[in-house]
């Protein structure tokens, strides 16, 4: 056979062992011991019985689809295959699934859950949504052929009749927590005002699927309102913290989505009574009214009324309009007065003593000294009945007593 390296021989005992179909996939019963959480994602660990033990690894991509947190002591069921470490000629089992095993470990995966969901806020009341109060289509999630379905109809069918549309769903089992998951999405996209989800009793194993984080987070991510009915009363699962409303079976989440015809009729009886009633009150006190006024302002009251205002507008109008002459007589007098004294300043009254204003020919400016003019410009002299056009042919200044020419 000849000589093999260390490498070659843990490589030939791998493909013998990887080749083997009974040990590429099994199941192993045990109890996880010297469980190390690497940094990297990957889980190491032992799994035990009493009289024997073997080296497990799960690697990350694994680890994300497990449904709990492993811990040491736990006892798991493990599906996997049987595989070599070559580096160290050890033989171990890489884990492809991993489940609690037993009750007590079921529950502690459902507390690990709960615990993890409420700290995200997963249930708490500020994302509750109100469950309306007259629902016209109801949507059901749960299986076709079980009980809950029979007593949903049947006590919405008494309560209050409405359309219901069935989404079936696989309620036990591998495959129901994805199917759970569709059965909602579809609900989501159809014209429902609320969605009651629901199964019969049973055992905490056949209530799983409704225990399982994808179909929280389903739930909890419906735009439609969710009314969770899962087992009996004392069952709680975690679909149940996460819905919107929790009722303790399915019958009672019937009760719950529509209101009793009975009752609804009743009321809507007691408020058109309430309503003929309040009208006719108002009616009656509208009437009563409209006599106290007709008793206050009879025809021939109203009408000296009118005359008492009519004669009031003239007496008004009379004192405005003699107000009105007094303070225009004023006003004339203050303004008679003003022209006066305006036209006691007026050059006009000076030029009808004989006098003249000398003016620019090109801007009208007045000329009050003979520096201001040059000889041969052209002045206008103003009278009092009109003006000369003149040339300065010389100056003269009196100051000075002698004629100045200029060129």
């Amino acid at each position: 056979m000849g000589i093999y390296t260390v490498s070659q021989l843990n490589e030939h005992i791998k493909q013998v062992l990887t080749s083997d179909p009974q040990l590429s996939h099994v199941w192993v019963r045990g109890e996880i011991s010297n469980l190390t959480k690497h940094s990297s994602g990957h889980y190491y660990f032992t799994l035990k019985d009493g009289n024997a033990q073997i080296s497990c690894v799960s690697f990350r991509m694994t680890n994300r689809t497990l449904k709990f947190e492993p811990e040491s002591s736990m006892k798991v069921l493990v599906f996997g295959t049987v595989d070599v470490y070559t580096v160290r000629g050890q033989y171990q089992l890489r884990v492809l699934d991993m489940r609690p095993d037993g009750i007590g470990e079921l529950y502690k995966a459902y507390e690990q859950l709960r615990n993890r969901l409420q700290e995200e806020g997963l249930f708490d009341v500020i994302y509750k949504k109100k469950i309306p109060q007259y629902p016209s289509k109801i949507g059901v999630v749960t299986s076709p052929t079980g009980a809950a379905i029979h007593d949903i109809l049947h006590v919405l069918k008494r309560r209050f009749p409405v359309d219901v549309l069935l989404s079936p769903a696989i309620v036990q089992g591998e495959k129901s927590a994805d199917s759970i998951i569709k059965a909602l999405e579809y609900l989501n996209q159809a014209c429902v005002d609320v969605i009651i989800l629901g199964r019969g009793g049973g055992s905490l194993e056949d209530l799983w699927s409704f225990n399982e984080e994808v179909v929280a987070r389903a739930i909890f991510g419906s735009e439609i309102p969710v009314i969770s009915a899962v087992g009996h009363e004392t069952d709680y699962t975690i679909s149940d913290f996460v819905a919107d409303v929790r009722a303790p079976t399915p019958s009672a989440a019937a009760e719950i989505a529509v209101p009793e015809k009975t009752g609804l009729k009743k009321h809507v009886e007691s408020m058109s009574s309430r309503m003929e009633q309040a009208a006719i009150h108002l009616i009656a006190d509208r009437r009563h009214h409209i006599e106290f006024l007709y008793s206050r302002i009879e025809p021939e009251r109203f009408a000296e009324f009118i005359r008492h205002d009519m004669q009031r507008v003239d007496e008004l109008s009379s004192r405005m309009e003699m107000v009105f002459g007094r303070t225009m007589e004023s006003r004339h007098a203050l303004l008679g007065g003003l022209a006066g004294r305006l036209n006691a300043v007026s050059p006009l009254n000076t030029l009808e003593r004989g006098y003249s204003i000398v003016l620019k020919s090109e801007n009208h400016s007045v000329i009050r000294s003979v520096n201001e003019v040059e000889i041969d410009e052209l002045i206008d002299v103003r009278l009092i009945d009109g003006t000369l056009e003149c040339k300065v042919t010389g100056a003269k200044s009196e100051k000075k007593n002698k004629v100045e020419r200029r060129s």
